[in-house]
């Protein structure tokens, strides 16, 4: 079994954790990962870019001029594609870019994602990840002491307001619960600071 260095909110080594191997210790399938994070991105996506057709921009009933006898090309509208400020010709419109992948991907995706954080090392567990009071400065001396100085995130088991607010504006830094974590998150945090109490969430969930 792999482990994890265990630390208090005074950032110190109080021991370590063995982490399961179903979920810290398989080798990571790199195709499910970058499947499940494309995805993601793609559902991000607000999709209301729109431009105007010939039929919506304002202007062009009129035939520019008469169809034969001028020596130019024969024009209908003013508003056809060709012209400026005229429609624009297989533009976008508003869509949705989701789409579903199936559940046995996505679970593959996250363990392997938490299994290629555990063998590099980015683990980082908390015993008791909480914050009395709201203190940015205190959870940025915390983040310092676990040498945690590059992207955060921070795991907890239910919803925490103090340690929210707290790292609110400390840059890098997102925090989430463990009912809502993802694939993206995780790859994309240099480390992965996670409380005790939702690892065995987790494992309730994944092992």
């Amino acid at each position: 079994m792999s482990t994890a260095k265990v630390y208090n909110m005074a950032g110190q080594q109080t021991g370590e954790i063995e982490l399961n191997d179903a979920i810290f210790g398989i080798e990571p399938n790199v195709s499910a990962m970058h499947a499940v994070v494309k995805n993601h991105l793609a559902n991000l996506r607000q999709g209301t870019q729109s431009t105007l057709t010939r039929a919506e921009v304002r202007g062009g009933g009129i035939k520019p001029w008469r169809q034969k006898g001028t020596g130019r090309a024969r024009q209908g509208s003013i508003r056809s594609p060709q012209w400026i400020h005229g429609g624009i010709a297989l533009g976008p419109k508003p869509r949705s870019y989701r789409y579903s992948l199936n559940k046995k991907l996505r679970r593959l995706a996250m363990v392997s994602a938490l299994s290629a954080k555990a063998a590099a090392g980015q683990i980082v567990v908390v015993d008791g990840l909480d914050m009395g009071e709201i203190k940015t400065k205190v959870f940025a001396k915390f983040l310092a002491d676990v040498e945690s100085t590059g992207k955060s995130l921070v795991v907890t088991p239910e919803v925490r307001t103090n340690v929210v607010k707290s790292a609110a504006n400390i840059p890098g830094v997102r925090t989430t619960v463990s009912t809502t974590l993802n694939v993206y998150d995780i790859l994309n945090a240099d480390k992965f600071i996670i409380d005790k109490a939702a690892i065995a969430k987790l494992e309730e969930v994944y092992a």
